[in-house]
């Protein structure tokens, strides 16, 4: 079974039922998976990996069906270990970054805010996925735009460290795609015309 369907499948089990649990026992759940500052300043380093199995409630059949489509093309086009390291280095990365610039400026609400989800992770994915595309003007148009769509939340004025987060995971995702594009010059492409042999 594709790695998309067994990971989307379990989150969304996993917050049906948080659903069911009452209130404060589902608060307290959520606040120990979270990658809040207060959790990673008390050494609670697991919650890096809790938190990308746990959503606040169940994702929207739209945002799932996409998550799934991205993580079973990036195996099918690098396979199962390539598309969980990439996922979860962003999700890693993108949240101990957003961690660094708020420990030391954020009020008491922001270092106890809920910080669980998929999408630094999927972020992650998809910017990777960008070596995928045909070299050239596609490939760069591709990189520039999604780069332009993450930007936007944060330039605008209620923005949220998540917003700055997505941006973060997404420049990840790219910068690993222009590393196993650079240095070996390899036309990885996956996505357009296929040519005869």
């Amino acid at each position: 079974m594709p790695l998309g369907v067994v990971y989307t499948g379990g989150v969304q089990l996993g917050a049906h039922a948080l659903e069911r649990l009452g209130p404060r026992t589902r608060d307290r759940v959520l606040r120990r998976c979270s990658t809040n500052v207060d959790n990673l300043d008390a050494g609670r380093w697991e919650t890096l990996l809790s938190s990308a199995f746990t959503v606040e409630e169940p994702m929207p059949l739209p945002y799932a069906l996409l998550l799934v489509a991205v993580l079973g093309y990036a195996e099918y086009a690098h396979g199962a270990w390539w598309t969980a390291s990439v996922f979860l280095f962003g999700h890693a990365s993108a949240t101990l970054l957003v961690y660094g610039v708020l420990r030391r400026g954020a009020d008491r609400e922001t270092r106890r805010a809920l910080d669980v989800g998929t999408s630094y992770g999927f972020n992650a994915v998809l910017g990777a996925l960008t070596s995928a595309l045909p070299r050239g003007p596609v490939r760069g148009a591709a990189r520039v735009g999604l780069l332009a769509l993450a930007a936007r939340p944060v330039l605008r004025r209620g923005r949220t460290f998540t917003d700055v987060g997505h941006l973060v995971a997404l420049g990840i995702g790219i910068a690993l795609s222009l590393a196993v594009d650079c240095p070996s010059g390899v036309n990885h492409q996956k996505i357009g015309p296929t040519r005869p042999v």
